[in-house]
């Protein structure tokens, strides 16, 4: 691998004939280690089709999108897109260690949408979720709940019972939440695919405004705190 500024390096370094070669050589590599240690901070966007980028462009999803706003705003981070369409609480349950690796600095957990749609339990999927949030904090990982709100024809017990789950969860575990995932998209054919449901390019942009207002404070204080480190 060539290293850029090697020959500067080496010019203060290698005057000092009174140290061994190996010194010389530990100090090259000590502070090429250095300089290149900064890594970007590893973010999972783990859901349904809401951040797989159901039926988008490449480019257009919400993990990229995601990732081109933090950028532009000086972090260095990686999203990653573990999205999978349909998939619900139960089926992210299961996936969840392979489809989080580790080293994973942050998930944005974004399920419980088919569920509902489904008219499951809310009970199992708070549940699920909660089992999701336990593993994760068990690992290290920090996690952001992406919430949802229920559809309106599946009635007012129903809705009231599916919408506290996100808001009591946040709060028993201490993670940070964002209210509605869809928030000033859900319901506005312009930012809607034909289905009526998913988002469209426009609409995923409006969603990474509705999480950077969480996401991004998280990721600051963290890379600030591994400056401080270095």
């Amino acid at each position: 691998m060539t290293f850029k500024g090697w020959d500067k390096i080496a010019a203060r370094v290698l005057p000092l004939t009174k140290m061994s070669s190996a010194v010389i050589l530990a100090l090259l590599l000590a502070f090429t280690a250095r300089l290149s240690a900064a890594e970007p901070w590893r973010i999972v966007a783990f859901g349904d089709s809401l951040t797989a980028g159901y039926q988008l462009a490449p480019g257009e999803g919400f993990a990229e999108k995601l990732e081109s706003a933090l950028a532009a705003r000086g972090h260095l981070v990686r999203v990653v897109n573990a999205g999978v369409s349909g998939d619900t609480t139960s089926g992210g349950l299961s996936r969840l260690d392979w489809s989080v690796p580790e080293g994973t600095d942050l998930v944005l957990l974004e399920l419980g949408a088919n569920d509902m749609l489904r008219g499951l339990a809310p009970q199992t999927i708070e549940q699920n979720l909660e089992a999701m949030i336990r593993r994760l904090k068990q690992r290290g990982t920090a996690v952001v709940l992406l919430g949802m709100y229920a559809a309106p024809n599946l009635g007012e017990d129903y809705a009231a019972a599916f919408n506290a789950i996100y808001p009591r969860l946040a709060e028993r575990h201490e993670v940070p939440l964002v209210p509605f995932f869809l928030d000033g998209v859900a319901a506005k054919p312009q930012l809607l695919l034909e289905d009526g449901m998913h988002p469209n390019a426009a609409g995923v942009e409006v969603m990474v405004e509705n999480v950077l207002p969480v996401v991004e404070p998280l990721v600051a204080r963290e890379m600030a705190e591994e400056k401080a480190k270095m």
